[in-house]
């Protein structure tokens, strides 16, 4: 590769599992975890970020199990600017060929007078120290500091010549509440690297909220203005509106390469499953018109759109579906399909299933190809992501029956298994979904709150498969839950519990001040 061409590659930091786990409700289990990062890897994410070790022995055990298992990428640990936190995080990624430590502290006015309650000098201080401490742990070392575009160019200059000359090779300027434009970030970070003398000693990095709707068009901003790094995470997930998408940063680079002359290594052929794994994870359902991987993507429904596809694809799509990973292929499937097309059928979508989960999956598709007369490509995702969110569920639906009369009474009849153990109960409601959430509610013995009930077809027609989605909170926490079905209501009770068992996930506290970015 030319010298030229090293300073046109675009590094890509994912931090799904850091940042975008701190969307409500988008708790992740290790496995989820784990089969998230070898995906990251496997496309090619340059840095993974992991987790932030001291929050919880959760997120510790996550870090450092990924750092064992990384073949490809740098495994990162986040750590606020405390001695404590930064060992921690030297010691979970230890164990990666390649570890980084994350460390940040807040620069802001508004940060250092409200939540830090120190002045600048002491930020400062804090910087250098902090900074040597974990670089006398391992090589690379990131620093942040947050609220950036909100912090005074001059302040935030000492700071990055400070945190550079402690021994920092990465420093991210977070738009950490979405607040910047794409032309004032661009000032930002060009004016940033021209002012700091030792600026040429580490690579810059982005890292943009989507607060106001301009994350990836701040990050692109910031790449021009020289950033290299590119933080980001899969569908955009993360703290209030998000973070800026991974899908969208890394496709507009490679599909305006006119316009954006710069290249990162991502294999994108993989960022359709990418998606797929983490919505099923996060339990957060992708908007249909979301940018690269939403399910209107590559739709097209005015009939001057599709006669000009039928024509010339290019006329109306600036990149391919295969590009991405999305498969042209519907209805090929059916209750004749034996175990080998079915496994060959998960293989095109994505998927490699271990032998316990096939065999879950394969049967769920034969009982819903004799309910269903055509199975198509997203009806075997739902059912796959489904099963796969829902696994290890510590209470399950085993029989449900609803009785429903106009202006009459609406009654669930339940039973549920928890922890293998039956639990009979049968409640009224004001309607049929009322009825099923009031029983599991009985039958579990807890009252969380509703605060999001939604449901959507799968597909088209009266045969499709319902896709239900409920968030719940309890004790202050939140958490979300899906579940495909054909039918309705036996969905809506899936998803319930699914949400209350990942209420149930032990998850330590997060740490104080754990908002990096």
């Amino acid at each position: 590769m030319t010298s030229q061409a090293n300073t046109d590659r675009v590094y890509i930091f994912d931090t799904t599992l850091r940042g975008g786990e701190q969307s409500p409700g988008a708790t992740m289990t290790l496995e989820e975890k784990l089969q998230i990062a070898d995906i990251l890897d496997t496309m090619g994410v340059d840095i993974i970020e992991a987790g932030f070790p001291i929050a919880s022995n959760g997120d510790f055990e996550a870090v450092s199990t990924i750092a064992k298992r990384a073949r490809n990428s740098v495994i990162c640990g986040l750590a606020r600017a405390i001695p404590a936190d930064i060992d921690r995080a030297g010691e979970a990624v230890r164990f990666a060929k390649r570890g980084r430590i994350h460390t940040f502290v807040s620069t802001s006015p508004i940060h250092l007078a409200h939540q830090m309650k120190k002045s600048e000098d002491e930020v400062l201080e804090i910087v250098i120290k902090t900074v040597a401490q974990a670089r006398n742990l391992i090589d690379d070392v990131e620093w942040s500091g947050m609220d950036a575009t909100r912090t005074p160019i001059e302040f935030l200059a000492r700071c990055t010549e400070a945190a550079i000359n402690a021994g920092a090779t990465t420093i991210n300027i977070p738009d950490t509440v979405g607040y910047s434009t794409p032309e004032g970030y661009y000032r930002l970070i060009h004016d940033l690297i021209e002012m700091v003398p030792n600026s040429d000693k580490a690579i810059f990095s982005t890292h943009c909220h989507n607060d106001l709707g301009m994350a990836v068009a701040n990050s692109l901003a910031g790449v021009r203005a020289g950033a290299r790094q590119v933080e980001c995470t899969i569908n955009g997930i993360g703290e209030r509106a998000g973070n800026a998408a991974l899908e969208e940063v890394v496709m507009a680079l490679r599909t305006r390469a006119d316009a954006l002359p710069y290249h990162t290594e991502i294999e994108t052929t993989h960022l359709s499953r990418a998606s797929r794994t983490v919505s099923a994870a996060a339990n957060f359902p992708v908007q249909y018109n979301k940018a690269i991987v939403g399910k209107n993507a590559f739709a097209h429904e005015s009939g001057i759109h599709q006669d000009g596809m039928l024509k010339n694809a290019s006329t109306y799509e600036i990149m391919t579906p295969e590009s991405v990973g999305i498969k042209s292929t519907s209805l090929v499937m059916g209750k004749h399909s034996g175990r080998h097309a079915f496994k060959e059928k998960l293989k095109d979508l994505g998927y490699e299933l271990a032998d316990n989960q096939f065999q879950e999956a394969f049967q769920r598709f034969k009982d819903l190809a004799d309910r269903k007369k055509h199975v198509y490509d997203d009806d075997i995702i739902a059912l796959v992501d489904d099963e796969m969110g829902s696994g290890a569920d510590r209470i399950k639906l085993v029989d449900m029956s609803v009785t429903s009369k106009t202006g009459g009474v609406h009654r669930c009849e339940l039973k549920v298994a928890v922890d293998g153990a039956p639990v009979d109960v049968s409640l009224d409601g004001t309607g049929s979904v009322d009825a099923i959430f009031s029983a599991i509610k009985a039958a579990v013995n807890a009252q969380p709150h509703l605060v999001l009930y939604a449901v959507d077809g799968v597909t088209g027609g009266t045969d499709a498969q319902a896709n239900a989605h409920v968030r719940l909170e309890m004790n202050g926490r939140i958490a979300s839950g899906n579940a495909t079905e054909p039918d309705t209501l036996v969905a809506s009770a899936r998803a319930y519990l699914n949400a209350y068992n990942r209420l149930l996930v032990e998850r330590g506290a997060p740490a104080q001040g754990a908002l990096a970015g």
